[in-house]
């Protein structure tokens, strides 16, 4: 649809209506008078920026050493429950030529991350703990005033997001979801695709997280494996959906001017893989085995935009199968689909193809990357290549500073971070009530229809 068609079908479907019926899913549909929306919020310029991290395992260590490569950037202060983290973070600084005799360290203490944010009084903070601290967290930072980055999931539950989005308005705080995923080669090369008109109006996605993370389970008391093993136990549904959804929800420019989410389904299969790896692996009386685990081993969700779109999302931490995001995003002009890369057009595609009967391949893909790589991956590429995730790390975090230090915009809103990750709180209350339908909380309170499209960034 055009813009204008847009917002024709917004005024008669009554879409405002539909929003303020979808408040009574949160209790925090007014905005007070002292929150301020923050979809475009453009925070003042950080020439300096100071920044404090909490955890610094191994994504933790990760940003740290990308942040220190940044000029303008310094880091006050590290708090990690393992004193070895915060010295090997030290180690990472030293190896950099970076004096760390003025960074203040905190470790030991599951509290001593408050204590830093009180005395180090960063102006951001990069939060890489255990999923059900993130909201806490993100809050406290922005309350100390400071601009939160927070790992995947911003939180676990719908109540904490709210808290998050009340507390980024009031504070005036960014709070971003550090998504790095749509900042890899093959999801901006799709954005810009898109953009360019070549896919011609969305009609579905695919998003997915399928990983198979069992190894994990190695990890019996520190590290990722000790508290995410639990996590199957205790909670049905998609406990990791960012990473597949997160770049959909650019592609159809989602919670920004054209579209937003309303509904969801889900459904899981049986919880079989944990438990069979668990008795072929450790000793019976293990702790694994006395779990009794929940969670169905592959989740399938359905979302349903307000203009009808259709998204599924798929989980899989369990099966034995290769990893994918598919990354699949579907127009009436064409096809664009992850894992290997493929693409194929109603028009075919140059000399490669003739129409959409088949994929383009081989060095059609290559001419397809050398014409419609993003502006953002062939400014950045050289400096950021090597770095984690095939270089969309780098990216991530150099647009980060970049934003911070003039004055603009970040690519991924509070809002989106918290739309993304309701996904955990609803495909569960979905799964446990026999997929029945979940209507998403509006964390803009309507204010999407206003906020800028995201368009190709140079």
């Amino acid at each position: 649809m055009s813009k204008f068609d847009r917002r024709n079908f917004i005024k008669t479907t009554s879409l405002t209506a539909a929003f303020a019926s979808s408040y009574a899913f949160s209790s925090n549909s007014l905005r007070e008078n002292e929150q301020m929306y923050m979809g475009d919020f453009s925070a003042p310029k950080l020439n300096k920026i100071k920044a404090a991290f909490i955890g610094v395992g191994y994504r933790g260590k990760g940003h740290l050493k990308l942040f220190s490569s940044l000029p303008g950037t310094e880091v006050v202060g590290i708090s990690d429950l393992f004193e070895d983290n915060v010295l090997r973070s030290n180690k990472i600084l030293e190896d950099m030529n970076i004096s760390t005799g003025s960074i203040k360290t905190y470790w030991g203490d599951d509290k001593k991350w408050k204590i830093m944010l009180s005395e180090v009084k960063p102006d951001i903070v990069f939060i890489s703990t255990d999923w059900n601290s993130h909201g806490k967290m993100a809050v406290e930072a922005m309350k100390n005033g400071a601009h939160a980055f927070v790992e995947v999931p911003l939180a676990m539950t719908v109540k904490e997001l709210w808290d998050i989005v009340d507390t980024s308005e009031k504070y005036k705080k960014h709070c971003m979801m550090m998504e790095n995923v749509n900042y890899g080669r093959e999801e901006l090369m799709f954005l810009n695709i898109i953009r360019n008109g070549q896919l011609g109006e969305l009609l579905h996605g695919e998003a997915a997280y399928i990983h198979d993370l069992r190894f994990q389970m190695n990890e019996e008391t520190r590290g990722t494996g000790s508290w995410r093993t639990l996590e199957y136990e205790k909670r049905r549904g998609n406990l990791y959906p960012t990473h597949g959804l997160g770049p959909v929800s650019q592609y159809m420019n989602l919670l920004r001017s054209e579209d937003t989410f309303k509904t969801l389904v889900s459904f899981s299969s049986p919880a079989m893989g944990r438990k069979k790896f668990g008795k072929e692996n450790f000793p019976s009386n293990h702790k694994w085995n006395n779990l009794n685990y929940q969670n169905g081993d592959i989740n399938t969700s359905i979302i349903k935009t307000y203009l009808g779109r259709t998204i599924m999302v798929q989980w899989d931490e369990t099966s034995p199968r290769p990893y994918t995001r598919l990354n699949l995003i579907q127009g009436t002009k064409g096809i664009l689909a992850g894992g290997p890369t493929r693409a194929a057009f109603d028009k075919g595609f140059e000399t490669y193809t003739k129409d959409s009967k088949e994929w383009v391949k081989g060095e059609g893909i290559d001419r397809l990357f050398e014409k419609y790589d993003h502006p953002l991956y062939k400014r950045l590429n050289n400096q950021t290549k090597n770095t984690g995730h095939g270089g969309m790390d780098g990216i991530m975090m150099y647009r980060i500073v970049e934003c911070l230090q003039n004055g603009i915009p970040l690519d991924q809103n509070v809002y989106e971070g918290c739309a993304w990750s309701s996904l955990i709180e609803l495909t569960s209350n979905s799964v446990n009530n026999d997929g029945e339908p979940q209507y998403f909380p509006d964390f803009t309170r309507g204010d999407w229809v206003n906020t800028k499209t995201f368009d190709i960034i140079s």
